[in-house]
């Protein structure tokens, strides 16, 4: 074969300049950000009224609801607010049933659950018993009139909860989700004539709680028996796009859901992580699957999750289009199926799953059309992609040989050093990043600082690694061509390099072939973007660069190979990918779960990996076509200005860490602890605690707040459902507030001991009916709670986290404050002759108690008056009030 020497050697010297990477990146970068805008940014517009018409769904009648909910303030179980709130709810849904279509017949009950207990057992439920009393809970059904009975005992649920956390309007969680659903059924009650299934709405409370509301809801209302199919809505943040982020177990709504929405938002993806447990988080349609056996869809808005639980969950950061998105979305999809005469039953959903119904893979293109189809065909498609490029690999290496075998080994190789470099650069800057910066995650208020931040370094670290394979492959193939080929060695040399160029690329599809069949063995849904990734690019490969012999010589990768390959890839995932790190970005906010129990740098770690491996994973392909392009000291020049730049503004202060709208998460708590001094004359310790679940020291708080505070990692509190490892302290003018008739009680009222030794408790918790106690399982086997003579907790069927079952109580006024617990112990634990010094193990009580009261204490109000701005209460379920009472009982009592 003839080459002229001195063209071949010209073109490699030209070959993609700066410009053309400037361009390049320019058009990738932009693709990327119009994919997400289109996704999860295009909202639709608002309709008012007049637009919507009686039939349709205004948001703007929306809004109002969410303004009316929100003004009430704070609205937890137990509170005067929450009662408000259930009285405008109420009296919403009266006018829908006076205002509804004369074929429609509308009912609504105020529901009275009375006291129940939810023993789910997975998840965040795990060693846990959520008990509830007197909730509340407004229930409208709407059935056509002259077919009335029919659909009565053919429903569906439409959900959401009323109640909030003691720390927000709820203007996203879930307000927003309320409001929807009364627009919903106004619009519902114009058109339900025709309809052969009926439609009950719950407007519950005790959701905050454990999910309480879904529970007693469907244990102990008689409608619940007749629902086929539920539909949970929820929140995460404050609007944007609702999106499914759960669905099934049967196929049959999100088939529906897709044919029949303008707006199909949703991803498998959410519900893996959900299901995975990586989102540490619960909803009521885990009731509504595990308890009632039933198949639906949950939603979820997510925009801001920075502000989840925290006072910026307000109207002002809903965005215009929001409920009009989710609204359209449900109203389409609610007139399909209530019009269906094909709604599966309980049982025939059971049958379908046993002979060939299986779970939906399910995800949308651009926010407009949503693809699903079974866990079987998923597994059929990707059994034939991975056999193809099985055959298509092998008949490759056939041919090409051992020295084909052996450079696909080292492009692998190349492959796995741009991940070790990748991370290693990333997670370095995560974890030094505490020690310089005012605070260990700088970037919760500004997100697009951990481009600079991680995404630089991930990014420099992946080049460094693939650059590094890239060498030791054009080492072996140099040995390789100077061996075969009689050519001038400057040829050889150029040839080496085009070689290892596609060796590269190459190396991308045996990555995303790898984690396809990793996928499909496990049945992971979200294995589709394994296909994406892998067939595109080999197609544009196969398509424009491959050649029928080995005899011939590489060329240049066309940057049309490129374009045409991750074309479709970006398209489908790299919206996806953006609004992930966004999420993940702010769950920053509440990520210590056990405040100073983890260490600072661990979610900078996190985030940084998982930036990593995203870049590892899309940008294999892009980056094999720098090593012979005169573009390299350019690209790592601009990135590391971009770090330079992030780094810059972290560290000189000119970006905050927290502002007023992205705000800190702490709690502030009244703390009377009398635990450990059962049978002693009550002279309990009294103080507030100050801690945060978001990372990092609270010297800043402290410093603005004064009141004396102290900080610590020996100011540890034991909340009985978490522990604060870190935390401030304050004991001054902490005796007013509250009394010693506050202070809850645990008494031994009979201990007997024999073959098996039974003894019961009496409980007081005095003023509060929202409590935590935590028993011993380490010495107690089982036990039973009562409350008011009613059994509230059976024997039997308990589980235990790290030696503890947990009791979680809440309830409204009306709820009982006196208890009965018989603790059943464990026989191991029993005192014999035989038995060791017990008194080793008596540093662990048997029983831990924690009562909270909603109540301001002169102390506390003066704490949270001083509070920065830039921090905000933080409530969950295990949270305790702004005032708490510990008690505990000895194992030796």
């Amino acid at each position: 074969m003839r080459i002229a020497q001195p063209a071949l050697s010209s073109s490699m010297k030209s070959i993609r300049s700066g410009s053309v990477w400037i361009i390049l990146s320019t058009v990738i970068i932009y693709s990327c950000y119009s994919v997400h805008y289109y996704q999860f940014e295009n909202l639709p517009s608002p309709l008012t009224a007049d637009q919507a018409g009686k039939r349709g769904f205004s948001e703007f009648q929306a809004i109002k609801h969410v303004k009316a909910l929100t003004d009430f303030g704070p609205h937890p179980v137990g509170s005067d607010s929450l009662d408000l709130a259930l009285q405008y709810v109420l009296a919403e849904v009266e006018n829908i049933k006076k205002n509804a279509y004369y074929e429609v017949d509308v009912e609504v009950d105020f529901f009275h659950a009375k006291t129940g207990a939810n023993r789910l057992t997975s998840g965040l439920f795990r060693g846990k018993t959520v008990v509830y009393a007197d909730l509340k809970h407004v229930v409208l059904r709407i059935l056509p009139k002259f077919t009335a009975n029919e659909a009565a005992d053919n429903t569906i649920l439409v959900s959401s909860h009323i109640d909030t956390v003691f720390s927000t309007g709820g203007a996203g969680d879930c307000s927003s989700c309320v409001a929807v659903m009364l627009e919903l059924a106004r619009g519902i009650s114009q058109r339900a004539h025709g309809f052969k299934n009926g439609v009950i709405f719950l407007f519950n409370t005790g959701e905050e709680e454990g999910l309480s509301g879904a529970h007693s809801f469907i244990t102990q209302h008689p409608w619940s028996k007749t629902i086929r199919l539920a539909v949970d809505l929820e929140a995460m943040g404050v609007g944007g796009k609702s999106g499914i982020f759960q669905a099934g177990p049967h196929p049959w709504a999100i088939e529906n859901f897709a044919s029949a929405a303008k707006y199909p938002s949703g991803n498998i993806i959410a519900q893996d992580l959900f299901s995975a447990g990586v989102i540490k988080s619960a909803t009521d349609f885990q009731v509504y699957k595990d308890v009632a056996g039933l198949s639906g869809l949950d939603f979820a808005f997510t925009d801001n999750g920075a502000v989840y639980h925290t006072k910026n969950d307000k109207l002002d950061l809903l965005k215009s289009g929001s409920l009009q998105h989710l609204g359209e979305n449900m109203l389409a999809f609610l007139l399909r199926i209530a019009s269906s005469p094909h709604l599966p039953k309980g049982k025939d959903m059971d049958r379908e799953l046993k002979t060939g119904h299986d779970n939906a893979i399910f995800f949308d293109i651009l926010g407009t059309y949503m693809i699903v189809y079974s866990q079987r065909f998923a597994s059929m498609l990707h059994n034939s992609v991975i056999l193809q490029s099985l055959l298509i690999w092998a008949a490759s290496l056939f041919m090409g040989g051992s020295s084909a075998i052996i450079s696909l080994g080292l492009s692998c190789l190349s492959a796995i050093l741009m991940m070790l470099f990748s991370i290693s650069f990333s997670a370095f800057v995560a974890f030094i990043l505490p020690q310089i910066s005012p605070s260990p995650v700088p970037y919760v208020a500004n997100p697009l600082l951990v481009l600079g931040l991680f995404a630089a370094p991930a990014l420099l670290g992946a080049l460094t690694g693939q650059h590094l394979g890239y060498l030791i492959l054009k080492k072996y193939l140099l040995n390789v061509y100077s061996k075969k080929k009689q050519l001038p060695s400057v040829i050889i040399a150029d040839l080496v390099k085009l070689e290892a160029e596609r060796w590269l690329y190459k190396a991308g599809f045996v990555q995303w072939l790898v984690l396809l069949i990793v996928g499909n063995y496990y049945k992971i849904g979200s294995s589709y973007l394994a296909v994406f990734w892998l067939v595109p690019p080999a197609f544009a490969y196969g398509l424009l660069e491959a050649t029928l012999t080995p005899a011939r010589l590489p060329k240049p990768l066309k940057l049309a190979t490129l374009l045409m390959g991750l074309a479709v890839p970006i398209l489908i995932s790299s919206g996806t990918f953006i609004r992930l790190a966004g999420t993940i970005i702010g769950m920053a906010v509440r990520f210590d779960r056990n405040p100073g129990g983890t260490p600072e740098w661990l979610w900078n770690v996190i985030i940084s990996t998982f930036i990593a491996v995203c870049i590892c994973l899309t940008f294999i392909y892009i980056l094999s076509y720098v090593h012979i392009s005169g573009a390299k000291r350019s690209i790592i020049l601009a990135i590391s200005i971009l770090f330079g730049l992030s780094l810059t503004l972290v560290l000189s202060g000119f970006t905050q860490p927290f502002t007023e709208d992205t705000a800190r998460a702490v709690n502030v708590v009244h703390v009377v602890d009398s635990s450990g001094r059962y049978g002693e004359k009550q002279d309990p310790l009294s103080y507030i605690s100050l801690f945060s679940n978001t990372p990092g020291k609270l010297e800043k708080e402290v410093e603005q707040i004064k009141e004396g505070f102290k900080c610590g990692e020996d100011k540890v509190v034991d909340f009985v459902a978490f522990s604060v490892n870190y935390g401030c302290w304050t004991h001054d003018d902490t005796e007013s507030g509250w009394s010693e008739s506050d202070i809850p009680t645990l008494h031994v009222d009979s201990d007997t001991k024999g073959e098996e030794r039974l003894t019961r408790v009496s409980i007081d918790t005095k003023s509060s009916t929202r409590w935590s106690l935590a028993i011993n399982t380490q010495e107690i086997e089982d036990f039973v709670l009562k409350g008011n003579s009613d059994e509230l907790i059976p024997y039997g069927n308990k589980t235990s986290v790290d030696g503890w079952h947990h009791i979680q109580f809440s309830g409204g006024k009306e709820s009982p404050r006196k208890f009965e617990l018989a603790l059943f112990w464990s026989v191991k634990t029993m005192p014999s002759a035989d038995n060791v010094d017990r008194t080793i193990q008596d540093h662990r009580p048997l029983l831990k108690l924690r009562t909270d009261v909603d109540r301001l204490t002169p102390k506390a109000e003066r704490v949270l008056a001083k509070l920065p701005t830039w921090c905000s209460l933080f409530g969950k379920s295990t949270s305790p009030l702004t005032l708490a009472f510990l008690s505990s009982l000895p194992v030796n009592f």
